[in-house]
């Protein structure tokens, strides 16, 4: 049997949460999400990432109008994953939103050419989600800007948010609070191997 803790708890606890509340959060939640990701663990200890956060309501809409006419206009999934084709088909409804209107999103990118570029954001994020879960607060993986990081106005506004043009869009995290809970889903079997 496994053991228990509040650490435990709160991984077996958190959710991603895709209908949030208007309310933004407070500078000093924000500020502990931030802390929280920079405190991962990263290749040769790199921390060679950057943690964008954007809780600025025409940012946000403005980067939704980009993603979305991405999705339509340009982009063809490169594989069979499913969440690509499910993307593109959503962005064809007029109220498509590919944060779920949260309040705060963070993208968190890093250098290109760099092997664990990716490894280390998701290690951050993780952090993010499960700080996010302690404070009562939501949290979403979202892929959508990694799978349109090479979209030319995607990438051009990107940059005038401060995010350098030679950096990997790695992932984003969709931040608030929670409207409505999700259920927790079953572990599937066979996931794990133990060898004594």
């Amino acid at each position: 049997m496994a053991l228990d803790n509040e650490i435990l708890r709160t991984i077996r606890n958190r959710r991603s949460t895709r209908k949030f509340s208007n309310k933004q959060i407070t500078p000093e939640q924000l500020d502990t999400l931030l802390e929280a990701a920079i405190w991962a663990p990263s290749g040769s200890n790199s921390q060679s990432w950057k943690f964008t956060a954007i809780q600025n309501p025409e940012v946000l809409q403005k980067l939704n109008e980009l993603v979305r006419s991405g999705f339509l206009e340009r982009y063809e999934p490169d594989d069979d994953y499913p969440g690509k084709k499910f993307a593109k088909n959503a962005a064809a409804n007029e109220s498509y939103n590919f944060y779920y209107h949260a309040p705060t999103f963070i993208i968190a990118s890093n250098v290109g050419g760099y092997a664990n570029a990716i490894a280390d954001c998701a290690l951050g994020l993780e952090n993010v989600f499960l700080a996010a879960e302690s404070l009562g607060l939501g949290s979403c993986y979202i892929n959508q800007l990694h799978w349109l990081e090479n979209d030319a106005p995607v990438r051009e506004y990107l940059e005038t948010l401060d995010i350098p043009r030679d950096h990997v869009i790695c992932a984003s995290a969709s931040i608030g609070y929670i409207a409505a809970t999700s259920n927790a889903l079953e572990r599937k079997p066979g996931t794990v191997n133990i060898i004594r």
